[in-house]
């Protein structure tokens, strides 16, 4: 399947949600493990998982209580992914730099949106979104020019974040990003690899000998993105039951899709399946980091007042 078709193919399968004025808060349960693996002599893997809230409490007022809640809270997550590229040194500098200038980037917004309730309000995220990734591409660029150490360094990038029930998705290079639901694992990435640019020119198949070789040579990643390149940015509404994988590829190159289907359908808490996927991966060679967040999204048990 090409980019194009693998695109057409999400779009179908989790369609564009209509804009509402209710805010769905949904629980969510997270884990996260990294590992060298065997071979590797230093860790080049980061992840993060962070949350962040808006918040207001009314503390004093003789307005009806009917009229105005005692409080407002919204709340939401983010879990990223980042395997460095370019030696032992600049490998683990450029993806750990790349957490924390996107952190940073994220504290200096002046207004963050906290609920997609208009299609401006998704067009503004994406769009921000898509920004944070370029200003981390020319950070890390300047990085290496001011340190000779760190020549040809540069990391992929995954990251996911929540807003209640929506799912914003960036992402370069060749880490994953997958959603179960119900039984289906489906990969919401696209992998930013040679082997990837034959597959969707029609001269190779995944299995293909040829394809398979050059499923480590990247064609984006920050650090080194061409002008004109963008990130992969995308929405989706979350459900109940929803899992979430963010993975590098020391986990698809040791565990197939399948494996990992069946590991997030039979685990219940999200860190022990991140565990055993580590371990699987281990298990199958772990010729390279390995990486793995999981996060499992159910709405609250009580109910709540939307705002």
């Amino acid at each position: 399947m090409n980019r194009e078709d693998l695109t057409q193919a999400v779009t179908a399968e989790f369609p564009a949600h209509p804009f509402t004025s209710t805010w769905t808060p949904m629980d969510v349960d997270l884990g996260a493990a990294t590992h060298q693996g065997h071979v590797r002599k230093n860790n080049e893997d980061h992840y993060l998982v962070i949350r962040f809230a808006r918040s207001l409490e009314n503390l004093l007022t003789n307005v009806d209580e009917h009229i105005l809640d005692h409080s407002y809270t919204l709340t939401g997550y983010g879990m990223l992914v980042a395997d460095g590229i370019g030696g032992m040194a600049g490998g683990e500098v450029a993806s750990r730099l790349a957490l924390t200038n996107l952190v940073k980037l994220l504290v200096d917004t002046p207004d963050w949106i906290m609920s997609l309730k208009r299609a401006a309000d998704v067009d503004l995220v994406l769009q921000r979104m898509s920004e944070r990734f370029l200003q981390i591409d020319k950070s890390l660029r300047d990085k290496a020019k001011s340190d000779p150490t760190l020549h040809g360094m540069g990391t992929t990038l995954t990251v996911a974040g929540t807003l209640g029930d929506d799912l914003v998705i960036g992402h370069i290079g060749d880490s994953r990003a997958y959603l179960l639901r119900g039984k289906s694992l489906t990969q919401l990435t696209t992998d930013h690899t040679l082997a990837q640019t034959l597959i969707d020119a029609g001269i190779a198949s995944r299995d293909d000998p040829a394809a398979r070789s050059m499923r480590h040579i990247l064609t984006a990643a920050l650090g080194s993105m061409d002008e004109g390149l963008e990130p992969q940015v995308q929405t989706l509404k979350m459900i109940r039951g929803d899992r979430l994988l963010l993975c590098t590829d020391g986990l698809t190159d040791m565990v197939d899709d399948k494996t990992i289907s069946r590991v997030l359908k039979e685990t219940g808490a999200s860190q022990e399946a991140c565990q055993k996927l580590i371990d699987l991966a281990l298990a199958g060679g772990g010729l390279d980091n390995v990486t793995v967040v999981v996060a499992r999204f159910k709405p609250p048990e009580r109910s709540a007042t939307s705002h």
